[in-house]
């Protein structure tokens, strides 16, 4: 793509203060979105993110919020209305790891990811939606009424022992996007979702920090190299983009081929 595929567009970005979520955030304001960054906790990495995106001409806000309460997803659709007047992308990012063998696992490590990783999704892309409905559809930024993408995981697809409670979120976000995108591509909402393998993030540093973990991974990935923030951000930046307006209801794996079971390449 070449120019500024999402000139005059408005867009919510949860979990934008680190990892993919900031990537996606910056990327966009490259693309000439106008931007709200969602952080949690961290709110001088928001800002910083926020910060980076005015120092480039671009147009951003920084705004606080767990995903996963209601009042919190409304005041950041609040924001998008009253800094840039309305919203037309919604990325649902914002997620988060609490791993523990099956037998092990607490309730509550149960509830605080399925509660992020799938009920935030839902809060975020359902008040998306509403605020679509609302505007009404502006040919001048966009084809379509509105647009959400969903951050999943290649383990909406791969089962992943002792991560039971983040695979069955990300199973989740897949039949919730799917469901969403046949409600909705009727009233001109595109629903899809991203679904990314292994990416060099803070959170999974462990996993290829060290050349011995690198090795271990890549046997995973046919590809032959372990993802950077930017493959994803790229997707995005796409996948929001009218050059991406026939595409409804579709997860877009970006993975190195990391779903396509590698350990079967010599006939298993």
């Amino acid at each position: 793509m070449s120019g500024k595929p999402l000139a005059g567009q408005r867009a919510v970005v949860t979990g934008a203060s680190s990892g993919i979520g900031k990537a996606i955030a910056l990327a966009f304001a490259e693309a000439g979105a106008a931007v709200v960054v969602n952080h949690h906790s961290d709110v001088a990495a928001g800002k910083a993110v926020t910060a980076e995106i005015l120092e480039k001409e671009g147009r951003a806000v920084s705004v606080g919020g767990d995903v996963s309460k209601p009042r919190d997803v409304q005041r950041l659709f609040d924001a998008a209305d009253s800094h840039f007047g309305g919203v037309d992308i919604v990325v649902a990012n914002a997620g988060a790891q609490a791993d523990a063998p099956l037998l092990e696992m607490s309730l509550e490590d149960w509830r605080k990811v399925i509660d992020l990783d799938l009920t935030g999704a839902f809060l975020c892309a359902q008040e998306g939606a509403r605020r679509f409905l609302r505007q009404g559809l502006e040919p001048n930024r966009s084809k379509a009424l509105g647009k959400v993408i969903f951050v999943s995981s290649v383990h909406q697809r791969i089962p992943w022992a002792g991560h039971v409670n983040y695979a069955a979120a990300k199973g989740g976000v897949r039949m919730l996007m799917e469901t969403m995108a046949q409600e909705l591509a009727g009233r001109a909402i595109r629903v899809n979702a991203i679904a990314p393998g292994a990416i060099k993030t803070p959170i999974n540093t462990e996993a290829w920090a060290t050349p011995a973990a690198a090795r271990k991974l890549l046997k995973l990935i046919p590809y032959g190299r372990i993802g950077e923030v930017e493959d994803i951000a790229q997707s995005a930046v796409w996948l929001a983009s009218d050059a991406a307006d026939y595409v409804v209801g579709t997860t877009l794996f970006v993975d190195g081929g990391m779903s396509l079971y590698p350990a079967f390449r010599n006939g298993g």
